[in-house]
């Protein structure tokens, strides 16, 4: 049964093996993604994330095929997204076009800011933890990746980068969902 599992768990990890190289950050086409309801880190399972997320207004993953429009971000050793205010329209799935032109590594993370400051706590704890969800994208110097993201209703959105003392230094943004 062990030897089956971990096969299943080779063969399901493969088409972020596949992507992971070249200018990619992970399983996701445009790069990593991380829904913070799909993380397992360790020990620590955060189970029904996703649906939390879903209900609570951030949206969903998109489907590439429905892109609205690319919003390009940059990231950068200043701790500092730009933009750091975005405008979209409640249904539109937007393709993020995520730079990092720093030196060290960057996330763009999307989530409430509760789940952001969560998931950050998560971080400084276990500095070595690694994810690839769609709601994010993780991305070392001079990388390009990116998130599709289908923003479901009215309200605000955060993004943060969720490297410790990141989001602390103040690298975080808000997206308007009108």
């Amino acid at each position: 049964m062990k030897k089956t599992l971990s096969i299943l768990m080779i063969l399901g990890a493969w088409p972020s093996l596949a992507l992971a190289g070249g200018d990619h950050a992970g399983g996701h086409p445009m790069g990593g993604g991380h829904d913070m309801s799909h993380m397992q880190h360790g020990a620590h399972d955060m189970g029904d994330k996703a649906h939390e997320m879903h209900d609570s207004g951030v949206g969903r993953p998109g489907d590439p095929a429905k892109v609205s429009r690319t919003i390009e971000v940059t990231m950068d050793d200043n701790m500092r997204f730009t933009p750091d205010q975005i405008k979209v329209k409640a249904g539109e799935t937007i393709r993020f076009f995520v730079k990092n032109v720093g030196k060290v590594r960057h996330e763009m993370v999307i989530g409430s800011m509760a789940a952001l400051k969560e998931h950050a706590a998560m971080m400084r704890a276990q500095p070595d933890m690694k994810h690839a969800d769609p709601n994010m994208v993780s991305l070392g110097p001079g990388q390009r990746g990116g998130i599709i993201w289908q923003f479901d209703k009215p309200g605000a959105v955060d993004y943060a980068c969720l490297v410790p003392g990141h989001m602390e230094a103040g690298m975080v943004g808000k997206i308007e969902v009108e």
